[in-house]
């Protein structure tokens, strides 16, 4: 692995491993050789959770589709990891399918975003996929609906780009009404912008957060913190995972480390 990691620094490696994907699926996450790294990255370990609670089956969901790029990548993640891992993988995505809409008042970051940003043809992108579902609507009222579908799989994985506060806000009822894993990895597209954004905990996607966090007591979001610590390079998309840890689901104190590969102090 150390030999690999020297050899990555080479310069035109990754952009030659990108082309050409060989290896396993976990080494490919880690190295981050993946359209949309951080999706495979939140929907491998959302599957790995689910196999060591033996959950047979999980959803993945793509909140703000615009173009199709991240749900066709979300798609392509799925079928590798659920290939590697034998955990049932269904995916879903999320767009009114007209652009976005007028931004309700400064929350949703109006300097940055405008009615109609990120149109998307419909037609075409449904044309491209092979699994997932595009969920057409006011996301609000589609993910819950959606949530509630006969043998709905259990949420592991949300990507968040939705841009507006409001429409964030409105989608946290997935958590409300979505069966979901223990904790399920979230990535938030929008907590970040370039130097004009100005982004705060006062508007948009951080506001939201904070929001749920404040009326929730036995659910909250956080971020999960040095993912770059366990990865062999830094990725921008590293400070952007977060997690819903749901402190009240039945199987949220399970362990999930083997006992062969717990750290054990022993005595002298």
């Amino acid at each position: 692995m150390n030999l690999l990691r020297r050899l990555t620094r080479l310069p035109g490696l990754l952009g030659l491993w990108e082309r050409f994907p060989v290896g396993s699926v976990a080494t490919r996450v880690h190295y981050g050789i993946f359209p949309y790294p951080q999706y495979a990255y939140g929907v491998y370990w959302a599957a790995v959770t689910a196999a060591r609670l033996g959950v047979p089956r999980i959803s993945v969901v793509e909140l703000g589709v615009a173009g199709g790029r991240g749900l066709l990548a979300l798609e392509h993640a799925a079928v590798e990891i659920e290939r590697e891992l034998g955990v049932g993988i269904d995916v879903a995505g999320f767009d009114t399918g007209e652009g976005m809409p007028p931004a309700r008042d400064y929350r949703d970051l109006p300097h940055i975003w405008d009615v109609g940003f990120y149109q998307m043809e419909v037609d075409k992108l449904r044309a491209r996929l092979t699994r997932a579902q595009l969920v057409l609507g006011d996301v609000g009222q589609s993910v819950r609906t959606w949530a509630g579908g006969e043998s709905r799989a259990p949420l592991g994985f949300v990507a968040f780009d939705l841009d507006y506060y409001s429409s964030t806000s409105a989608a946290f009822g997935l958590f409300e009404a979505a069966a979901h894993l223990p904790r399920v990895y979230c990535y938030f597209d929008d907590v970040c912008c370039n130097a004009l954004g100005c982004m705060s905990e006062f508007h948009g996607e951080l506001l939201a957060i904070r929001e749920f966090n404040e009326t929730h007591t036995d659910r909250k979001i956080g971020k999960i913190p040095l993912v770059r610590t366990h990865r062999p390079r830094w990725e921008c998309w590293q400070e952007q995972m977060y997690a819903l840890h749901d402190f009240a689901h039945p199987q949220y104190n399970t362990m999930l480390i083997p006992n062969t590969s717990r750290d054990r102090q022993l005595p002298l």
